[in-house]
């Protein structure tokens, strides 16, 4: 319709002008009345076409919008129709749960009425049972002649002993079968904490530190890192050259090549002369020199024990010893100290006393190859042995001088075993002081005679085992083992230690008469 509109405005724009023209200019537009009459001519016929599209675009619109108003009534219709439908159907549905909440209501007053009456029930039976409970309970006091805060009482210390009791033997129990699995998990434990360790006590056990003039360092690198290069190849160590002024540092799990390589670049330092072929004299002559040191180590310390005829090779392990440490305990005076403490006790027992000094110089020569060989260190000690042509029987001392690894044949194995661990015990042997041990020492007897029943507590094999004594008339067999138990809890909680403490309880009966 606009654009009808807008067509009927034209023609009258059209003709308006026309007859503006007409009027105001009648004198101008003669000459172009044919060319108005003309172009009039083409506007009408224009404007008659326009008319007639648009008649025809707004009859076709008209059927096309009355088309899509029919579609959607028809469509609203239907809509409507389902709508009522879905209703009609809750409708229902709403029905017929109000019938089932009415039904289930009714039953459910029943049932509440029925519980109630039954609880009434409950409350007199109750009260019955109350006033005969009174009841017995007078007669009771009047036969046993106790009140009843008496009776609960010695009932309730009954109660207690017998549950202290079944709680001891099923804790026994229990640890008998956590043994079972404590092996497994110790080792994961072990595992564990030596992987967390590992580095700083890798670096703190295999590194040696030289002292270097800093005018120096460029000399021992060489040109394009040979003279360090050759260094390395020959010693079988690595050489460490940072920014830290005037030092260098040697590194390998070897100690002997570490000392080895210190005493060849200590050398190579004070004679200044340093390129690949006087590194390769210094380190060969070196060598040669700590093999002959070695084995004089060795006689010297075979000498100062009084042992005898031992083979060169086993001389030259023996030195090597002095290179190697055990817990921060040097391993060389360890094994003196084994040969002559296990010499002294075979004398006094009537043992052979050349045997066990013998037995104390080669129980642990094996861990001067450990770092090279595969194997534990008795093992190791106990092949060189056997190469050497050692007695079955010192086999045997070497293998059993640890508990659990062999079982002792001879007196001599038990004198060998005995007097490694005095000298591991030693007070200070391992990285602890006098009075850090007297101190440990005494808070553990201490803590563990805080606890009912114990007559004494001993701390012994430096620390590491406590003995404690109870009175057989206190504590029982069960109970010894909650007090095994919480006295380590208490040494746990209150206590810092090297390594771990086993706690032994002993409990002993004795009898006595006298004859008259």
């Amino acid at each position: 319709m606009s654009f009808v509109i807008g067509i009927v405005f034209l023609i009258l724009g059209v003709v308006v002008g026309y007859l503006i023209r007409y009027f105001y200019g009648k004198k101008a537009i003669k000459s172009a009345e044919a060319q108005a009459q003309k172009i009039l001519l083409e506007a009408k016929k224009t404007a008659e076409e326009q008319i007639a599209k648009s008649k025809q675009e707004v009859k076709i619109l008209m059927e096309k919008e009355r088309a899509e108003f029919e579609r959607n009534t028809r469509e609203q219709r239907q809509e409507l129709i389902a709508w009522e439908k879905r209703n009609r159907y809750k409708e229902e549905n709403l029905d017929k749960k109000y019938e089932i909440l009415d039904r289930k209501e009714k039953e459910v007053y029943d049932k509440e009425r029925a519980l109630k009456n039954e609880a009434l029930k409950l409350e007199e039976e109750k009260k019955s049972l109350h006033q005969q409970q009174e009841k017995q309970r007078q007669i009771l006091e009047k036969i046993s002649g106790l009140t009843q805060e008496e009776a609960k009482k010695i009932l309730l210390q009954s109660l207690e002993e017998e549950v202290k009791q079944e709680y001891a033997i099923k804790l026994k129990r229990q640890e008998e079968e956590f043994k079972e699995i404590v092996d497994k998990k110790a080792k994961e434990t072990l595992v564990v904490a030596i992987q967390r360790v590992a580095s700083e006590v890798a670096t703190d056990n295999t590194t040696t530190l030289v002292t270097i003039p800093d005018e120096l360092k460029g000399r021992i690198i060489g040109r394009e890192g040979r003279n360090v290069r050759t260094f390395e190849q020959l010693t079988g160590v690595d050489i460490i050259i940072d920014d830290t002024p005037e030092s260098l540092i040697i590194s390998s799990f070897d100690p002997v090549k570490r000392e080895v390589a210190r005493i060849a670049m200590e050398k190579l330092i004070q004679d200044s002369r340093i390129h690949p072929a006087r590194i390769e004299e210094v380190i060969n002559k070196t060598k040669s020199e700590f093999d002959d040191y070695v084995k004089k180590i060795g006689e010297e310390a075979a000498l100062e024990v009084g042992v005898v005829g031992l083979n060169t090779e086993i001389l030259k392990l023996l030195g090597k010893l002095k290179f190697r440490t055990s817990y921060g305990q040097n391993q060389l005076q360890h094994t003196k100290e084994v040969a002559i403490i296990a010499g002294s006790i075979a004398a006094e027992v009537g043992a052979d006393v050349n045997f066990c000094k013998r037995a104390g110089i080669l129980h642990d020569i094996g861990k001067a190859i450990s770092h090279e060989v595969e194997g534990t260190h008795h093992e190791l000690s106990a092949e060189i042995a056997k190469k050497y042509g050692e007695s079955e029987k010192m086999l045997n001392a070497i293998l059993s001088h640890h508990e659990g690894i062999a079982q002792p044949q001879s007196i001599e194995a038990f004198i060998l075993a005995a007097a490694d661990a005095i000298s591991a015990s030693r007070i200070g042997a391992r990285q602890d002081t006098a009075e850090q041990y007297i101190k440990r020492v005494e808070k553990v007897e201490k803590i563990a005679k805080t606890f009912r029943g114990v007559q004494n507590a001993y701390a012994i094999y430096a620390g590491r085992e406590l003995r404690v004594m109870v009175e057989p008339t206190e504590v029982n067999d069960a109970q010894m083992v909650m007090l095994a138990r919480d006295i380590s809890k208490k040494i746990e909680k209150e206590l810092e230690y090297p390594g771990q403490i086993k706690i032994v309880v002993i409990r002993e009966t004795r009898a006595e008469d006298y004859a008259k």
